[in-house]
């Protein structure tokens, strides 16, 4: 049986004896500020996209993690209600595909009661026909999709699991009617798979109102065969746009976002291009992720995780609570995409289908 590679083993959260007080901001070692929270709900997904979760590794003996081990809503809810009064303003639903655990409309609805904070999903977008609905009834703001080609063979071949275009754009619909907009849609760009798509996937998004971005190929996790030859850096894709569709570039929405924003010159509406490997974008990243079973990861590109959940089913205050996440992002100096080597590559990290993009 296969299971989730992470090396080494999860750490406990570092003893931090100068925690700040009580509802204060948090800075890591470089100054940066605690913002964003994302949360994988679970490590399954109906997709076997080619740079996520490869068949060839995740195939049908892989054993997933098992219910027990996964956090129950509850727990989710008060690990981010201690990071709110810590500062985290957005709070992100991640998977796998986290529309496949059961009843998470109930987390969206217990995370919505949290003051001040923008709630959003990231999904596949083939189960929202069914589900839009009732996320947004529950309190959700908004949603992103994931879709890497508009050309439905390319797009199969990508997730590998025989999904066609159709699905998607029928949950981004869904998606509009119920409110949860604007519609961000994801597309992982891979050179000589996919990229011969990038003017299409622009075209067919001009004018809707959703916001198409564009994300370089990284090498996140050790299953998805990464190398900087199948990288087609972001401005590369801008200077492709650029040529058919006019564009200027407009400032971010916020310290710390991570898609550089372009908007077309004739009002045809707002792309972004995500680009962790060329330009790396460490030094402003506010991001924190909270693991399917509970562990904390301070970057995308991590080797190891600091358990949350012994802290929370052995009785912890959220005062110990607290001071555990307090110490985690004091100490935090991570920096993977200005340091990108050979050597860190190979290395082994968590997987994205377990921590989310």
């Amino acid at each position: 049986m296969k299971s989730i590679p992470i090396y080494p083993a999860s750490e406990p959260p570092p003893v931090t004896a100068d925690a700040p007080a009580p509802g204060a901001r948090l800075a890591d070692k470089r100054g940066r500020m605690v913002h964003d929270l994302r949360i994988s709900v679970t490590d399954r997904c109906n997709f076997r996209c080619i740079y996520c979760m490869p068949r060839e590794v995740f195939g049908s003996d892989y054993a997933f993690l098992p219910r027990k081990e996964l956090l129950s809503f509850e727990e989710i809810t008060r690990v981010a209600r201690l990071f709110a009064e810590r500062g985290v303003r957005k709070i992100r639903i991640t998977g796998g595909e986290p529309l496949l655990r059961k009843h998470v409309e109930n987390l969206i609805a217990q995370l919505a009661e949290i003051p001040d904070v923008e709630l959003t999903l990231t999904t596949n977008g083939v189960l929202l026909p069914k589900m839009a609905r009732t996320l947004k009834d529950a309190g959700l703001h908004r949603v992103t999709v994931s879709l890497d080609a508009i050309d439905d063979a390319t797009f199969r071949a990508m997730n590998d699991a025989d999904y066609p275009v159709a699905a998607v754009l029928k949950g981004i619909a869904a998606a509009e009617e119920a409110g949860l907009s604007p519609v961000k849609v994801n597309m992982v760009v891979k050179r000589g798979v996919n990229d011969h798509n990038v003017i299409d996937m622009a075209r067919h998004f001009r004018g809707t109102g959703h916001i198409l971005r564009f994300i370089e190929f990284m090498d996140v996790g050790s299953s998805n065969g990464w190398e900087m030859s199948a990288v087609v850096p972001s401005r590369e894709i801008i200077e492709r746009i650029h040529r058919v569709f006019p564009l200027e570039q407009i400032d971010p929405n916020y310290t710390g976002e991570v898609a550089e924003r372009w908007r077309y010159r004739d009002g045809g509406g707002e792309i972004g291009v995500i680009s962790s490997v060329t330009q790396a974008f460490c030094s402003t990243c506010t991001r924190i992720r909270l693991s399917t079973e509970g562990r904390l990861y301070t970057c995308l590109f991590a080797q190891s995780g600091h358990d949350l959940r012994t802290l929370l089913r052995s009785g912890a205050s959220d005062t110990e609570l607290d001071r555990a996440i307090a110490g985690v992002w004091q100490n935090r100096e991570d920096h993977y995409s200005e340091i990108r080597t050979a050597n860190t590559t190979a290395s082994r990290k968590i997987e994205m289908s377990y921590i989310g993009g």
